[in-house]
């Protein structure tokens, strides 16, 4: 069970991304934080990524909710969102209390002052989680926080090892025009994935001058969209739906490609002969955060979720289930499968060092220039549009 991240028409996105952050990407978020907390309201209404929210129903073995309903009172309701910018559409809607936002939405919300800061005195389990994932671009405003992280992923190279004899260490399979896989590759289909194209720029047109992948200003950009066009030859896939690449890798469609390590753990439980590595130039990534709606009508059954689902077991338990990394630097001892935290890293703080979480662009580059502007999400948009066309 994981996340189904599919594309809108082109016009919709942009109608809602720029509902969402204004003309200039600017914000200054939503109320203030809670105080204190009061008596639970009964119920908490939730968006949430699919596999975020088990209670019994998929697996009966699988369940992290009823425990908190029973313990709280709190009756957990959930709208299980398809894509960033549909959770970013519905938050402005006023109906739910929360959201389980990846980093390519959480400035949208904050921007537009759907959510608010989070008070961690009032959230006992955030003092465990990972110091890594706290304070950050994406989840965090001048040092305040604006939410909860709830678990992160490096988006790797996968490889079939019969088309690779010597195992690839570099991205470089999937820009080279002489790859050696050659329309055989798998692309993400998301504008995002234009930062994976500016990471290998980084990496090997120092001339432009990019050292933060979501950070481009137009010359970058261009050349990052430029570079896609380029791909187009080498690749044989564009995958949104995880199950999509999934099959392509245990029929050997695809040699290489942009993955998720849940996604090559699947493929190899089915037998496929696939691997995967973080290459050498570093990857993008994602780190999802729990966000409270600055119009939440359930703050404190909202509050006990989020000190809920990062809690030891529960967040050990979602982290198995999902396939990911958990928040909580107490939860890899729970895991059922005791390689699970050394199989997504969770302890590695090295691992991480050079994978770049999904960050909403800005025209405000977010690399601290102030003397240019920067593509906003907007830009993105329109330009992967027009590529995939």
């Amino acid at each position: 069970m994981i996340r189904k991240k599919g594309l809108l028409a082109a016009a919709a996105v942009t109608a809602l991304v720029l509902a969402a952050c204004g003309g200039d990407d600017e914000g200054s978020g939503g109320a203030a934080a809670l105080k204190e907390l009061g008596e639970n309201e009964g119920q908490v209404n939730l968006i949430a990524w699919a596999g975020y929210t088990e209670d019994g129903a998929t697996d009966p073995k699988v369940d992290w909710v009823t425990p908190f309903e029973q313990a709280t009172g709190c009756q957990v309701n959930v709208k299980l969102g398809n894509s960033s910018d549909e959770m970013v559409q519905l938050m402005q809607s006023g109906e739910y209390d929360g959201v389980s936002a990846s980093g390519d939405a959480t400035l949208r919300l904050i921007a537009a002052g759907d959510v608010t800061p989070i008070n961690p005195d009032l959230i006992p389990n955030y003092a465990d989680v990972f110091a890594g994932l706290k304070d950050k671009p994406w989840n965090s405003q001048d040092g305040v926080p604006y939410g909860v992280p709830h678990g992160r992923g490096a988006n790797v190279l996968v490889y079939q090892k019969a088309d690779f004899p010597t195992p690839p260490d570099s991205w470089g399979v999937m820009w080279d025009p002489a790859s050696p896989v050659k329309g055989k590759v798998s692309v993400y289909d998301s504008p995002i994935y234009i930062a994976d194209a500016a990471l290998w720029l980084m990496a090997t047109k120092p001339d432009l001058a990019i050292t933060n992948p979501y950070a481009l200003d137009q010359a970058q950009f261009d050349a990052a969209v430029a570079l896609l066009g380029e791909q187009k030859a080498l690749a044989s896939q564009y995958w949104a739906l995880y199950t999509d690449q999934q099959a392509s890798l245990e029929s050997g469609e695809v040699a290489a490609g942009t993955s998720w390590q849940v996604i090559v753990n699947l493929a190899q439980g089915n037998g496929a002969q696939v691997d995967a590595v973080k290459p050498k130039e570093g990857a993008t990534g994602w780190s999802d955060t729990w966000m409270i709606s600055s119009k939440a009508k359930n703050p404190n059954c909202m509050y006990a979720w989020m000190n809920h689902i990062i809690s030891p077991e529960a967040n050990a338990a979602v982290a198995e289930w999902f396939g990911e990394a958990p928040s909580n630097a107490k939860s890899c001892a729970l895991t059922a499968n005791t390689d699970h935290c050394a199989t997504f890293h969770a302890e590695d703080d090295a691992y991480w060092q050079d994978v770049w979480y999904w960050t909403t662009p800005t025209e405000t580059c977010l690399d601290g220039r102030a003397d240019v502007k920067c593509v906003p999400y907007t830009g993105w948009v329109e330009a992967w549009n027009t590529l995939r066309a």
